[in-house]
């Protein structure tokens, strides 16, 4: 059965088929776990430029198919020229507080270091994929010089919408990430697991910049 997920203050959940529909409800059962997060409008903010590890964790049944479809506004703090957000998906708990993991769970992430630590992290813009073993440990599986992109961040000011659609398959592990700048193509990956995943949970995360999470236009 494919399901739709749209994570924002509003949250529409459809099951394909029995066509129910959930929308212009509250967050559903939530944790603001870390961070300055508050719900303004449509829209869900993390105000704390400071914070590394700020999170939400959001209660979502994750089962087959699994499509992730929101939009982020950038709303400050990337002066010191490093930041970066994603979502931890089909996470089967969540840590209530500050926490470096998110349970059993993959971290599909979009961060830009002007000068990063790891060896592993390129230069820049970039995006990686973690799987997470723990509240306490998660490791890098993936990650990708989005170098050739990195033209698309001096237009990114306050204001600029960045739309971000995942589908990641639970039965086989494959994940498609749309690009943004070319409507209708797809950044695939392959999570190389042999497990099929089933979550509770997803997790939204920041660090080190506030952020504002909305529906697609």
């Amino acid at each position: 059965m494919t399901k739709k997920l749209f994570v924002c203050f509003f949250l529409f959940l459809v099951f394909i088929g029995s066509q129910m529909l959930f929308s212009q409800t509250p967050l559903p059962e939530h944790q603001f776990a870390e961070g300055d997060w508050k719900l303004s409008g449509d829209r869900l903010y993390q105000n704390d430029t400071l914070a590394g590890l700020a999170k939400v964790n959001i209660k979502m049944l994750q089962r087959g198919v699994m499509t992730y479809s929101f939009n982020v506004r950038y709303e400050g703090g990337m002066e010191d020229l490093h930041g970066g957000f994603g979502i931890h998906v089909f996470a089967d708990s969540v840590f209530p507080r500050k926490s470096w993991g998110c349970g059993n769970s993959y971290l599909l992430w979009l961060n830009y270091d002007a000068a990063p630590v790891s060896k592993d992290i390129p230069k820049g813009f970039s995006a990686q994929v973690y799987k997470s073993v723990s509240h306490s440990r998660m490791n890098l599986i993936k990650s990708v010089d989005l170098s050739r992109y990195e033209y698309l961040l001096d237009n990114a000011g306050p204001g600029t919408l960045i739309p971000v659609t995942i589908v990641v398959n639970g039965n086989t592990g494959m994940v498609r990430i749309a690009n943004p700048v070319d409507p209708g193509s797809f950044f695939v990956l392959d999570l190389n697991t042999d497990k099929i995943l089933r979550g509770d949970w997803i997790a939204l995360r920041t660090n080190g910049i506030a952020v504002s999470f909305g529906l697609p236009e």
